[in-house]
């Protein structure tokens, strides 16, 4: 398939101490460099494309940049035997919408070791419904599991479970029988959260209150964290022997006040979530378990909403006021 001379996308360009942010034209010639052109169908709209879109966001590291930091196609072109022209491919991660052109625009070309196969059991829009926050999720939950977690081990705190990441893991940990609590802000998404498999809710209040007890009752036998500051805080000080603490984000500050207390008196673990760099071995196997005992209760209908490029601006700024509730896919 020939690679049209010019096609629709969503362009953020530097100005001096603005953004120009919004539908654009962009021409082949533009295209980053990579073995393998891919026709986009969906991509998705992250809190970090958010950041790419605004003047501090210290995300984007070229000018003009199509954002959208994944994306989901079919393989249109290919300079690698390895990946075969009419391949369903997703991509998310490395460079993509940061220093790389992403996900919104009708064509993007990548490095051939950036793309994953679509996995069996995921549609292309069930892929964007998960993206970069479902790899996370799912990240987060395989790197659980591996330090030891079972169902049977008790209950497991989301926080910031009415946002991408914590969406996706309340639905994947429900699907693989866990008993979730979720915490949240958003008092009008307690149906919601409850719709994807929460079991209970904690507020917002509890989890990010100040407290001069480094440890407290032992609630948790894990929890998933793509919130930081606080919350991390309150994670590790209630986390029960031996359990650990997956944290991913930090929307909620890069500072953390802990002590050592919960590390050496409770063997709690800290571990440390990459979507970005993660290996292609690791994306591979995280996206298969997504599609079938993580794949998450809600990915249908209760997750993502869409939009098509010119609705993104309005999402945007949804993030990063912190009003966006789930998952928005973009159809391109």
């Amino acid at each position: 398939m020939t690679v049209p001379d010019s096609f629709p996308a969503f362009l953020a360009t530097q100005r001096d101490d603005a953004v120009d942010r919004g539908p654009a034209t962009i021409t082949r010639d533009e295209l980053g460099d990579g073995e393998v052109t891919v026709r986009v169908d969906w991509s998705s709209i992250n809190y970090k494309d958010a950041l790419a879109t605004i003047p501090k966001g210290q995300v984007a590291r070229i000018s003009p940049l199509v954002p959208g930091v994944d994306l989901v196609g079919e393989v249109v072109a290919s300079d690698d035997s390895a990946v075969a022209i009419g391949t369903e491919v997703l991509v998310t991660g490395y460079d993509l919408g940061v220093a790389h052109h992403g996900g919104w625009a009708r064509y993007a070309r990548v490095p051939a070791d950036w793309v994953v196969a679509l996995p069996d059991g995921l549609s292309p829009r069930d892929a964007m419904a998960l993206g970069t926050a479902g790899l996370t999720a799912g990240l987060s939950i395989h790197a659980l599991e591996a330090h030891g977690l079972t169902p049977a081990d008790g209950p497991v705190l989301v926080l910031g479970a009415s946002g991408g990441v914590g969406s996706t893991a309340v639905g994947a940990l429900a699907s693989a029988g866990y008993e979730v609590w979720a915490a949240t802000g958003k008092p009008a998404e307690h149906d919601y959260l409850r719709g994807l498999g929460a079991h209970e809710i904690v507020t917002r209040e509890e989890t990010t209150a100040e407290s001069n007890r480094p440890l407290e009752k032992m609630r948790w036998a894990a929890a998933v964290d793509p919130v930081g500051g606080a919350a991390t805080a309150y994670a590790l000080r209630t986390t029960r022997y031996g359990g650990a603490v997956a944290l991913s984000g930090l929307t909620a500050g890069t500072a953390l006040t802990t002590t050592v207390l919960p590390f050496i008196l409770r063997a709690v673990s800290l571990l440390g979530i990459d979507s970005v760099a993660a290996s292609a071995e690791l994306r591979r196997e995280v996206w298969s378990r997504l599609a079938g005992d993580l794949r998450p209760r809600g990915l249908d209908d209760a997750i993502a909403r869409e939009v098509e490029l010119d609705g993104i601006e309005p999402v945007l700024d949804a993030l990063l006021a912190g009003e966006a509730v789930g998952r928005t896919v973009v159809r391109l």
